[in-house]
């Protein structure tokens, strides 16, 4: 068994920020695998369901980012699940808006969801570290994460949450390179049918500035003629 878990705060007010990034690809994952609807367990949110012959459980913590831990250790502790069972999906600001990483272990990097998982199981865990870029400045950080994603972020935030869906599979049973691909080809996909639909239009025939529209009726065409 496997524990898929989400990062983010509860309620509509916070649905569309950056920092829900985690939530938005366990919603994915639940929907384009057939996974049961959500309930209410571990001060969490919660689902289950199988990707690629294993049984995996989404958790998306109810508690607010900073407190996300207790509900990852209670859920842990009730399957008997080790750190290295758990995969932890976050916002990532040191990494580009639209791609993500694989990351075992390691520090927690100021995160405040990271950091209270690691007060109560460890730092021993997966992470897919889910890429919005940086504001470009420390000061701007809380305000950046706690704000909704732009119309523009749009496209390539629906083909991460495509390539997590459809590559959940692969994660589950450790092929982390098969995961990965599967992101960046869904990215890859859009990239070449948006160039598509621009050579099409580019390749039509523009209608001369000079040529103007004959608005003449048939028989004033043929009057014209013996003019």
């Amino acid at each position: 068994m496997l524990l898929f878990v989400g990062l983010g705060n509860p309620g509509s007010k916070y649905a569309s920020n950056r920092h829900n990034i985690g939530f938005m690809a366990l919603d994915k994952i639940a929907e384009h695998n057939g996974f049961s609807p959500w309930r209410n367990k571990f001060q969490a949110k919660l689902s289950e369901g199988e990707l690629g012959g294993e049984k995996v459980i989404l958790l998306k913590p109810q508690t607010f980012m900073n407190l996300s831990g207790q509900s990852v250790g209670d859920a842990m502790r009730f399957y008997k699940l080790t750190p290295s069972d758990i995969t932890v999906f976050h916002d990532e600001l040191d990494i580009a808006p639209g791609k993500c990483r694989i990351k075992m272990g390691g520090g927690h990097a100021g995160h405040n969801g990271l950091r209270s998982i690691h007060q109560h199981i460890g730092p021993d865990y997966q992470r897919i570290r889910l890429g919005i870029g940086h504001p470009g400045h420390k000061d701007r950080v809380a305000q950046y994460v706690l704000g909704d994603f732009a119309k523009a972020d749009q496209n390539w935030i629906d083909d991460m949450m495509r390539g997590i869906g459809k590559g959940a599979a692969k994660l589950a049973t450790d092929d982390t390179t098969g995961f990965m691909n599967a992101v960046a080809l869904q990215r890859q996909q859009n990239s070449h049918n948006t160039q598509k639909v621009r050579n099409k239009i580019d390749t039509q025939p523009k209608q001369s500035q000079n040529q103007t529209t004959d608005d003449r009726t048939a028989i004033q065409k043929l009057l014209d003629k013996f003019k």
